[in-house]
């Protein structure tokens, strides 16, 4: 117990800590970047432009059939990017795919009588969306959003072994090889797994929360 023990210091729990803020990081950045991409790729997929529509379902078929850690891979060791920039990239490329049919379900949420009086009130197409159509859908997009946001703070445990980016995972790889009792590197491989559960489980609970809320307002 007492090599357990050991491991709770100040200096460990920080040293954690701080990647753990590194993986908050790169999935926060990804996932603003990929509703803003999501959005332009699921406008275009609900356009009458027949171009437009092809261009988007290629993007989402390709990135939806193959896997993030290819995309990881691509643009930290082919593109050159920096570590932070290579994940977030590689993420918002991976992730809009699933932001767009996301925002796609909120675009179909919105009754067509709501098009049809924008135009009818002279509304261009790009003012539509920005202040009639996007906003009404974005109140039923924010739990699988949330829901989005939760599985990329997961994935970002390929970052470690990708490009030995020192998120959480791969910090809690570096403290294993400080110690060499193989209770303490399990003990290691729990705290690792708290933390995860901890940040994980809170944003389900708000997910949680806000679909009551949304069902109650829907049913007053």
């Amino acid at each position: 117990m007492s090599d357990i023990a050991a491991l709770f210091t100040w200096v460990n729990m920080r040293f954690l800590l701080q990647g753990l803020g590194m993986t908050l990081l790169i999935s926060a950045l990804a996932i603003l970047c990929s509703v803003v991409l999501g959005t332009v790729i699921s406008v275009m997929r609900t356009s009458n432009a027949r171009v437009l529509r092809g261009i988007a379902t290629v993007y989402i078929e390709i990135f939806k059939n193959t896997p993030l850690l290819l995309w990881i891979m691509f643009t930290f060791f082919v593109a050159q990017l920096p570590p932070i920039g290579a994940a977030v990239l590689a993420f918002t490329l991976f992730t809009s795919a699933s932001v767009a049919e996301i925002v796609r379900g909120g675009l179909a949420s919105v009754p067509h009588g709501q098009y049809e009086a924008a135009r009818s009130q002279g509304f261009s197409t790009v003012q539509t969306y920005v202040l009639i159509i996007l906003p009404q859908a974005l109140r039923n997009m924010v739990p699988a959003l949330l829901s989005q946001f939760v599985t990329t703070i997961k994935d970002t445990s390929y970052l470690w072994g990708a490009m030995a980016l020192q998120e959480l995972m791969g910090r809690g790889m570096i403290l294993m090889n400080s110690y060499n009792s193989t209770a303490q590197i399990f003990a290691i491989f729990g705290i690792m797994a708290l933390i995860y559960f901890i940040v994980c489980f809170t944003l389900s609970q708000i997910v949680r929360a806000y679909q009551r809320r949304l069902k109650e307002a829907r049913a007053a």
